[in-house]
């Protein structure tokens, strides 16, 4: 009889039930091939492509977001992964023959990736399609049993989750469940073998705390204040069209998004000037024009709203200037998209991630100073550099740390399922995409296969004579 843990039993019942139905299939699943794995992504993919428009509805009813965008940032992303998967899973699932020293002659030795079991993905809201399909499509090409919980604030979206995900697989193999921070909190109680989770440092923490205590795998995919810096040498026009691109795609509710922008002090004047005119031609030239656009969407809830209003007004009321922008609407949480100059370091904007369309801009005169404020700012998710000089793109590679960094140019590693995705430090720990999602799902499992000649009866006790100086001699030789 199993022992259930004081843990355990404040799992609420259903949630249980859902967890063992996972639990009892998973070895099943462990011995699947690459072909069973790949049928089954193959149905999700053919129904994602059905019914893309109903995503789409589902995506505006949560947040007004812009057909094109879920098209852009929430279905490629997941096809480029499918496609990518379908490609390679065969060659990742296979055995991986390596060398052994002199002393194992006689032995073969392999590396084999197995599932870790049972899966948590916890997924978050701002783009809450991608980030929960993507890692689900790397577990089960690993071989796991899932479940899944999108999260509260899309619940449009959630619900389009779960008939899809009903429609692909069966419920012992792929599971989701809606509700909000008490079925979280409910569901860290339960012994999962890997836990994933994308959001925010302070969850990430809980979740981390709870795969301690089973002592399972964990992939947290966090956030940050990601920088830009924009030298002397970059090209003005093009920098301060991609950053407003970057910046204020899905209302700046990005992981990965430019969260302030350091331009050295002769271009300032010229990036401000590209920025407000990059805006006018992406969402229209007049305030009424903008809040009327379709190709911008909202915040997603109150919360959200108050949030980046609040550091609108205290960064304004502490000497930033509006560039662009500054105009909010309540009703329909719209927050204008926004550029900020004359901000510095102890601006109200700077003190916390913005997730908004908020975006201030920093000038510096010196290499030093930039270098010197991104690594006070702890490590980021991102990190994009602006220059036509290689020895300024080397020295901030080699002199700060982040999750990705694109030079000239913003969240494109994003989409490159041969690149891995992931944080460092408060920003995350761990990475996906591509081979390394299926690696972040598996065990590598070391095996050695003895062969009829072996030397190790030659190191039997009892340790004395012969065996002993073998022993040294083996040791001297690697002296």
């Amino acid at each position: 009889m199993r022992v259930v843990s004081v843990e355990e039993a404040l799992v609420p019942g259903d949630l249980q039930a859902v967890f063992d139905r996972l639990q009892a299939r998973r070895w099943e699943l462990a011995k699947t091939g690459p072909k069973e794995r790949l049928a089954r992504l193959e149905k999700l993919k053919a129904l994602l492509l059905e019914r893309r428009e109903e995503l789409a509805d589902a995506l505006h009813e949560d947040f007004r977001k812009p057909p094109a965008e879920v098209e852009a940032t929430e279905i490629l992303p997941v096809l480029l992964e499918l496609a990518h998967v379908q490609k390679h899973l065969k060659a990742w699932m296979k055995p991986r023959k390596v060398g052994a020293p002199l002393l194992l002659t006689g032995t073969k030795s392999e590396v084999h990736p197995e599932p870790k079991g049972v899966v948590l993905i916890l997924a978050p809201w701002n783009y809450p399609f991608h980030l929960l399909v993507s890692p689900l499509v790397a577990a089960v090409a690993a071989g796991n049993a899932v479940l899944c919980k999108p999260s509260e604030k899309t619940p449009g979206t959630a619900r389009f989750l779960a008939q899809l995900l009903r429609d692909v697989f069966p419920q012992d193999e792929v599971a989701l469940v809606e509700g909000g921070a008490e079925v979280g909190e409910a569901l860290l109680r339960l012994p999962f073998d890997h836990f994933f989770f994308t959001g925010g440092p302070r969850v990430g923490r809980r979740v981390m705390e709870a795969a301690a205590r089973h002592l399972a795998g964990v992939t947290l995919e966090l956030g940050g204040k990601s920088p830009v810096i924009v030298d002397a040498s970059a090209d003005v026009d093009a920098a301060a069209e991609r950053i407003v691109w970057g910046k204020f795609l899905n209302a700046g509710q990005t992981c990965i998004a430019p969260d302030h922008v350091w331009v050295h002090a002769s271009k300032e004047e010229a990036l401000l000037s590209g920025m407000k005119s990059a805006l006018e031609r992406f969402y229209g030239k007049t305030e009424e024009a903008r809040r009327a656009t379709p190709d911008f969407c909202r915040m997603v809830d109150d919360g959200a709203y108050k949030r980046v209003c609040r550091l609108l007004d205290e960064s304004v009321a502490g000497g930033a200037r509006v560039v662009a922008g500054g105009g909010v609407h309540a009703e329909t949480r719209y927050i204008a998209p926004t550029v900020l100059a004359d901000v510095t370091p102890e601006t109200a904007v700077m003190d916390e991630e913005i997730f908004g369309p908020l975006l201030p801009v920093l000038r510096f005169e010196s290499l030093d100073e930039v270098v010197t404020q991104v690594r006070a700012g702890g490590k980021p998710l991102a990190m994009y550099v602006f220059s036509h000089e290689e020895a300024t793109v080397e020295r901030l590679l080699k002199e700060t740390s982040a999750g990705g960094t694109v030079v000239n140019n913003v969240v494109l590693h994003n989409v490159n399922p041969h690149l891995p995705f992931g944080g460092v430090g408060q920003s995350g720990l761990g990475a996906y995409h591509g081979e390394a999602g299926f690696k972040a799902f598996s065990h590598e499992r070391a095996v050695v296969r003895q062969g009829r000649t072996a030397f190790t009866n030659l190191f039997f006790p009892p340790y004395r004579g012969k065996a002993q100086r073998l022993a040294r001699l083996a040791s001297k030789l690697f002296e």
